[in-house]
């Protein structure tokens, strides 16, 4: 499946986002807990190598608490601070507030030394749709930044003042040129942050029926009940048409109809809390980089 996914918009956002770094003493990174390899912008370990950074795992409540876990103990191992977090409720507030704290205690200490309270500034970074404008509100108290429920509503910085000493940068959701690995874009586009109307519904949906019947067998077919595990993509998805009805004239299946639902239930999490890319394939992948990498004997 063939996803053209980086609008030229992203090389004036990068450009915009880089000219900003000076002004930042933290970068919070906003991925989603379902994909957190896949909507991690790689570019941004070099774009914010001499910043502090911490991560969170937002919308952790549609992922694998187990899986969500192990991504915490990965980042961990790589020195960097991440927690779970569901960016519409209060739950995880004060844990993202003391997260950024600790991030910027080094800058804070050294200007209290000079006499000076320093106002922390940070800058809220990840792809489209992972929450980031909705953190940036629920952090605040208020409606602040712009928020909606599909990718590309932020379309520029802007500076929200959380309290006197406290100031979050909201930024328009950032992609990188290009993705070779087939399987990580289609995990972005399976929780909505690439636009819906530049792709094949149907082929999408019966992909992500197909890898949800490898992760989660017996939700999915509780779900929708005429599945069956050795179904192909496009047996599953007309067997979605099957258990729910959907129908057209003449007897033929309704398989654009049942691509929306199907897309728009997994993204709801009304089928199983899932998380699609696993801590260990990252380790595993990092390992074997090391190994290649390393000296010759």
């Amino acid at each position: 499946m063939l996803i053209q996914w980086y609008p030229g918009h992203m090389a004036k956002a990068r450009r915009q986002l880089t000219e900003n770094l000076k002004l930042i003493d933290v970068v919070v990174e906003i991925v989603d807990a379902r994909a957190p390899r896949a909507t991690r912008n790689p570019d941004f370990d070099d774009l914010f190598k001499d910043k502090k950074r911490v991560v969170l795992l937002n919308k952790s409540d549609l992922a694998s608490p187990l899986e969500t876990k192990k991504w915490i103990a990965a980042y961990k191992a790589q020195d960097i601070s991440a927690i779970e977090f569901v960016a519409t409720n209060s739950a995880k507030k004060k844990a993202a507030l003391e997260l950024i704290q600790n991030a910027a205690e080094e800058k804070i200490r050294k200007s209290l030394a000079k006499g000076i309270k320093k106002t922390v500034r940070v800058m809220v970074v990840g792809i489209p749709n992972v929450g980031k404008s909705t953190f940036i509100n629920r952090i605040a108290g208020m409606n602040r930044a712009l928020v909606g429920d599909k990718p590309g509503v932020t379309k520029g910085q802007q500076w929200v003042k959380i309290t006197p000493y406290l100031e979050l940068m909201d930024t328009p959701g950032l992609l990188w040129p290009k993705l070779e690995d087939p399987q990580l874009a289609r995990h972005v586009a399976y929780i909505g942050s690439i636009k819906d109307d530049i792709m094949d519904m149907e082929e999408l949906a019966a992909l992500l029926l197909s890898d949800l019947m490898r992760l989660c067998p017996d939700e999915l077919i509780t779900r929708y009940k005429k599945l069956e595990r050795d179904m192909t993509p496009e047996e599953l998805l007309q067997g979605v048409c099957r258990s729910r009805g959907f129908m057209l004239g003449g007897g033929n299946l309704d398989t654009e109809r049942a691509a929306r639902i199907v897309l728009d239930e997994f993204r709801g999490g009304k089928i199983a809390r899932v998380t699609l890319d696993k801590a260990e394939e990252k380790q595993e992948s990092k390992n074997a980089e090391d190994i290649h990498d390393g000296p010759e004997e």
